[in-house]
C-alpha cells in the first residue's frame, strides 16, 4: 500500500465496471454500515404497523391464488429478508400482490387437480423461475423490458385483474363458496348463490362491517391503519362472542417457520409454467419498477431499474424455496410503511420477524378471523388498483389508445389472466406498429417573414418553391410503411403539378431503413427519374446514409445527392443563396 493511501483506489478503477461490486449489488450492506442512530425507533415503529397490514395481506392473497393460508406469510418473510440486502429501494415493501394472484392461481390449479401440496409445490416452482428470469435479466441490465406493456395496455390489464380478485371475493364476503372456473360462470354462478338464497346474513354483516371500517379510517383517520382495525375487531369479536362455529373463518395457521416444499415436480411442470413465469416477471418487474422509481423521487433518492430487477429475482428465489409463491412490490404497504416513518430496510426486516413469531406464538388466532372480514381486505387492496380517471383522461387524448387499454381488460376477462398476458403484449406490438405504420408525413414549404421550412398543411399562408417539392416522414422505413412512404411522395409531386425537378426529403427524422423499405426507395428514385426528377436527402444521418451504402446503393445514391439541410439543398436546386442560412428572410435579397 502506498504511502498516501491510494492503493486500493486506484486498483477498484483497474478492475473496471464489470467487477464485483459489493456496494452496488448488496446496497442493504451500504445502508448498514451508514445507518443513523435517529432512524432506528421510526423503523421499529414502521415495522410494527407493517406487519399488521402483512399478515391478513399474506393470508388473503394466498386464498386469491388457490393456495394455503400460510403460504402468504411464507411468501412474505422471506422476500422482505432478500430484499432488505439486495434492493436498492430503502422502504419499498415485497409481498403477494393482488395483480398476480389471479394469474398464479391460473396457472397452477389446473395442474394441482385439487392437491393442496402440490399446488404448492408448483407455487414454488412459479416463483424459483420467475426468480430465475429477473435475476438474468437483471444482471444482463435488461430493465427496458417493461416498455413492451405501455400505459393504456397496463391500466387495462390491471383493471381486468382488478376486477376478477372482485368476483373472487364476493362470495366469501356473502359467507358461501363456488367453483371458481371462469368470469363470467363465476358471476353466473354468485347470481344463482344469491338467488337460491346461501347468503351467510351473520359473514355479511362481519364483511360490510370491516370493509366500512376500513374506508373510514382510510378516509377520515389515515394514520391509523383501517386494516389493522378491522381485522382485529372482527377477529375479537368473533372469539368473544363465540362466533367460529357460527361463521366461516381462516382456520388455524401450522405452527412453524418456511420450510422448502417443492416435492414431486418435474420438467414437465417446468413446461407448462414457463409462458406464465415470463408473464408474471414482467408484470411484477414493471409494478416495482414503477414503484420503486416513484417512491425513491419522493426522497430525492435513485434506483437502477436492472439492480431492482435483479433484486427482485433474489425475492422470488427465496420465497419459492421456502413455501411460498411470486411476489412483486406492494403499492398498498409500501405507502403505509413510508407515512408510519421507515426509513430504511429494517422496517422490512422488523415485520419479517414479528410474522415469524406470530407463526411461533399465536398461529391459532387466525382461526378466528373471519373469511369475510379478509375478504374486505383484499377488496379494498383490489379497488385501489381500478383507474378509472385514467381511463377518462386516455380516452380524451387519444382513441386508438383507449380502444388498445378497453381490448387489454376484455381479452383478460374473455380468454383468461395468463392468455391476457399474451394479448396485452401482443398489443402493445400491434399499436407499436400502427404508429410507425401510418406515421405523421408533411409537404414543408415557406412563409413570407419566417424563416425555415413548415408544414404547408398546419400553415395555409405557405407556399411551395418553384420546381422543388419538399416532404417529411416522420418514422423510420421499414417493411410495414414503406409502400406508404412511397405512396405519398408519388401523390404530393401529382398534387403539385407539372415543373417539378426536385424533390427533397427532409430526412432527420428517418432512424433506419431496412431491405424491404429499401427496394420502395429505389422504385420511388426510378419513378421520378423517369419524369426527370431528381431526389435530395436533406439532414439524414450517418448511420442511415452508412445503410445505404452497406445495401450497396453508394453508386445510385452519390454524394451530391445529400444536403447538410434543407435550406442547402434548396440552394443547390435553385443555383442561388435564397436558403434559409444565416437566417435569410425568403422575401428579401440575401
Amino acid at each position: 500500500m502506498g504511502d498516501n493511501g491510494t492503493t486500493g483506489g486506484a486498483a477498484s478503477r483497474r478492475l473496471g465496471p464489470g467487477h464485483w461490486r459489493p456496494r452496488r449489488w448488496l446496497p442493504g450492506l451500504e445502508t448498514a454500515r451508514g445507518y443513523r442512530r435517529a432512524w432506528l425507533l421510526p423503523d421499529l415503529r414502521a415495522g410494527v404497523v407493517l406487519t399488521a397490514l402483512l399478515i391478513p395481506a399474506g393470508i388473503g392473497y394466498a386464498e386469491v391464488a388457490g393456495l394455503p393460508p400460510e403460504t402468504g406469510l411464507y411468501a412474505t418473510i422471506l422476500p422482505l429478508l432478500a430484499y432488505a440486502i439486495f434492493g436498492p429501494s430503502r422502504i419499498l415493501v415485497l409481498g403477494p400482490d393482488s395483480a398476480l394472484a389471479p394469474i398464479i392461481a391460473a396457472a397452477i390449479l389446473p395442474l394441482a387437480l385439487g392437491n393442496d401440496e402440490r399446488a404448492v409445490a408448483l407455487a414454488g416452482l412459479l416463483a424459483l423461475m420467475v426468480g430465475v428470469i429477473l435475476l438474468v435479466g437483471g444482471l444482463l441490465r435488461l430493465g427496458f423490458v417493461t416498455d413492451l406493456i405501455s400505459k393504456p395496455i397496463r391500466v387495462g390489464y390491471l383493471n381486468a385483474i382488478a376486477l376478477l380478485v372482485l368476483v373472487s371475493q364476493i362470495p366469501p364476503l356473502l359467507g358461501f363458496s363456488i367453483e371458481r372456473e371462469s368470469p363470467l360462470s363465476d358471476v353466473s354462478a354468485i347470481v344463482v348463490g344469491i338467488a337460491e338464497g346461501r347468503i351467510d346474513t351473520l359473514a355479511l354483516a362481519v364483511g360490510l362491517g370491516s370493509l366500512a371500517v376500513i374506508v373510514m379510517f382510510g378516509r377520515f383517520l389515515s394514520r391509523v391503519p383501517g386494516v389493522l382495525v378491522a381485522v382485529v375487531l372482527a377477529t375479537a369479536l368473533t372469539a368473544i362472542l363465540g362466533l367460529s362455529e357460527r361463521l366461516p373463518v381462516v382456520g388455524a395457521l401450522p405452527q412453524g417457520v418456511p420450510t422448502p416444499a417443492l416435492g414431486g415436480i418435474g420438467w414437465a411442470d417446468v413446461a407448462e409454467l414457463a409462458l406464465p413465469a415470463l408473464g408474471i416477471a414482467l408484470i411484477a418487474f414493471t409494478d416495482t419498477a414503477v414503484l420503486s422509481r416513484t417512491f425513491a423521487a419522493r426522497r430525492g433518492e435513485s434506483v437502477s431499474g436492472s439492480q431492482e430487477m435483479a433484486a427482485i429475482g433474489v425475492s422470488n428465489l427465496a420465497s419459492g424455496l421456502f413455501g411460498g409463491f411470486p411476489i412483486s412490490a406492494s403499492s398498498s404497504r409500501t405507502p403505509v410503511a413510508e407515512k408510519a416513518g421507515a426509513r430504511s430496510q429494517l422496517t422490512g426486516l422488523v415485520g419479517a420477524a414479528l410474522i415469524v413469531v406470530f407463526m411461533l406464538i399465536a398461529p391459532g388466532l387466525t382461526a378466528y378471523l373471519p373469511s369475510s372480514a379478509l375478504a374486505a381486505v383484499v377488496i379494498v387492496a383490489a379497488g385501489s388498483l381500478i383507474d378509472v380517471k385514467g381511463v377518462i383522461a386516455i380516452a380524451r387524448m387519444n382513441r386508438v389508445d383507449a380502444f388498445l387499454s378497453l381490448a387489454a381488460l376484455v381479452g383478460v376477462l374473455a380468454v383468461g389472466v395468463i392468455q391476457g398476458i399474451a394479448v396485452a403484449i401482443g398489443l402493445s406490438f400491434v399499436a407499436f406498429v400502427n404508429q410507425a405504420w401510418r406515421p405523421y408525413r408533411a409537404e414543408l414549404g415557406r412563409r413570407r417573414g419566417v424563416r425555415g421550412y413548415h408544414d404547408l398543411s398546419r400553415h395555409p399562408d405557405g407556399e411551395r418553391l418553384p420546381g422543388i417539392v419538399i416532404v417529411r416522414f416522420d418514422a423510420p422505413l421499414f417493411f410495414a410503411n414503406g409502400g406508404l412512404f412511397d405512396d405519398y411522395v408519388r401523390e404530393t409531386v401529382a398534387a403539385a403539378g407539372v415543373g417539378v425537378r426536385t424533390v427533397i426529403l427532409a430526412a432527420e427524422p428517418i432512424t433506419d431503413i431496412d431491405t424491404t423499405a429499401i427496394d420502395e426507395l429505389v422504385e420511388l428514385d426510378n419513378f421520378l427519374a423517369s419524369r426527370g426528377i431528381t431526389l435530395i436527402f436533406a439532414e439524414m444521418k450517418g448511420p442511415v446514409k452508412d445503410l445505404l451504402r452497406a445495401y450497396g446503393l453508394g453508386g445510385r445514391f452519390p454524394p451530391e445527392r445529400f444536403a447538410e439541410t434543407v435550406g442547402t439543398a434548396v440552394d443547390d436546386a435553385t443555383g442561388t443563396l435564397r436558403g434559409d442560412l444565416e437566417g435569410t428572410r425568403w422575401d428579401e435579397e440575401p
